[in-house]
């Protein structure tokens, strides 16, 4: 008999799905997959349209160092506590190739992103997955209880955009042994960061992305921050050239405006509120988010049949089939002309009635 072709950890898992992607052509008010609502600093395509025709005939830095340097400049850390990548799933797939081996345990609080277990069985690691604290504060003890290699906490987690303070997540990460990762994907919408533990602690790394809070999900950009040892490590594992010229000029040009950023980022945490405040007046409930986007209970638990009628209305919003968010939606904060859209829609299939099933 043959031996099968594909490992046998890949055959067994399902994959990443990632939120639905409209056909090219087709309209949708899109609050599914947390991209941002606006265009990214003009500076992005300023940068991009004066490159060199030889900055693509030749491969790009290995090491992105236009982007590192940008980003140690405005996050006053030395260059070489930062690793680029391409986005922070590719970070993330680094760290998970670098600190597990076959058998090892990665633990996180859940639910949190799905791709985290993903990672983990690839590299044929046991997942422990801990329930967070009914008030989404970390389950620490738990956590500490696993017997975890690494632990990987989004912080502010996805799908419920709450955060876990700097100082919890501090004594997580002096009581643990082995190597701390808080996905920071949505932190510049947020009141604080755990940037500075990267600093001071050894076994703590922290993860970015600029798809969220600069704009540029289609481009795909992310970077970890952490001690120069471990990004030494880290570096090991990535592939040889993992970020762009095209990737490197652009977020280098993004994140050196952060005036612009700034101001797009008080839009959407302004949006949220009025979101938030809209949602809660039509009898859904919210839980208290520092990302950008909510996570929201369905009046009478009825998230499935809202987010159909929703879409049948051409408004795309993220509906999980998981146990503890089938009554829930994820739901992106847009401009104010797409909550205004949602809202209206809303008003129209929340509550049962022959609108609401049309």
């Amino acid at each position: 008999m043959t031996r099968p072709l594909v490992r046998a950890s890949v055959r067994a898992i399902e994959g990443y799905v990632p939120g639905e992607q409209p056909a090219p052509g087709s309209r949708f008010v899109k609050l599914n997959t947390n991209e941002n609502p606006y265009p990214p600093s003009p500076r992005v395509m300023e940068a991009i349209r004066a490159m060199p025709p030889h900055a693509l005939q030749r491969y790009p830095p290995p090491r992105a160092d236009a982007f590192r340097a940008a980003a140690a400049r405005v996050l006053g850390v030395g260059e070489d506590f930062i690793l680029a990548g391409n986005g922070s799933d590719d970070i993330l797939t680094i760290a998970t190739r670098t600190f597990l081996a076959s058998g090892d345990v990665l633990a996180f609080p859940e639910p949190t992103y799905s791709l985290y277990p993903v990672l983990a069985r690839l590299q044929d690691a046991r997942v422990a997955a801990v329930p967070w604290e009914a008030d989404w504060s970390l389950p620490v003890a738990a956590l500490l209880g696993t017997d975890a290699r690494a632990i990987y906490l989004a912080n502010p987690n996805a799908p419920s955009g709450t955060a876990v303070p700097a100082s919890a997540v501090e004594a997580l990460a002096r009581a643990f042994d082995g190597l701390l990762l808080v996905d920071e994907a949505y932190v510049d919408f947020a009141d604080a960061d755990c940037l500075r533990l990267a600093v001071r602690l050894p076994n703590v790394v922290i993860s970015r992305t600029l798809s969220k809070a600069y704009a540029l999900a289609g481009l795909r950009f992310g970077f970890a921050v952490a001690n120069p040892d471990i990004v030494r490590e880290m570096s090991k594992v990535k592939d040889s050239y993992n970020c762009d010229a095209v990737s490197i000029t652009a977020a280098a040009a993004a994140i050196e405006d952060q005036d612009y950023a700034r101001e797009m980022w008080t839009r959407i945490r302004a949006e949220r509120a009025r979101l938030t405040s809209a949602l809660e007046a039509l009898g859904w409930r919210v839980s208290p988010s520092q990302a950008n986007f909510v996570l929201a209970t369905a009046p009478g638990g009825r998230a499935a049949q809202i987010y159909a009628a929703l879409k049948a209305r051409g408004i795309l919003v993220r509906y999980f089939d998981v146990p503890g968010l089938r009554d829930k939606l994820r739901i992106t904060v847009g401009t104010s002309e797409d909550t205004g859209a949602l809202l209206e829609a809303l008003a129209l299939v929340a509550t049962p009635g022959p609108e609401a099933a049309s």
